[in-house]
């Protein structure tokens, strides 16, 4: 079985958000106070599909799970920079 190719866009697209370069830049920079304490799926700012679709991603090692740790990295407070 062929696994699909996705690309960050098209995670974007899956969570029904804008999903073109700049929307993709804004989302991260609005959003990037994810706390180590915080699951990505977890935060505030998901709608409850979108939580549900992140968990199950990261459970199942589906094929949107490798996108959903680059979007879980994006979304972090960058720890040591001042």
């Amino acid at each position: 079985m062929e696994s699909a190719i996705h690309r960050f866009h098209d995670l974007f697209a899956q969570l029904g958000l804008p999903n073109h370069q700049d929307d993709i830049g804004r989302f991260i920079a609005a959003h990037r106070t994810l706390g180590p304490d915080i699951a990505l799926p977890d935060a505030p700012y998901w709608t409850p599909a979108q939580s549900s679709f992140l968990r199950e991603a990261l459970q199942q090692d589906a094929d949107w799970a490798e996108l959903v740790d680059q979007l879980n990295q994006a979304l972090r407070v960058s720890q040591g920079c001042a």
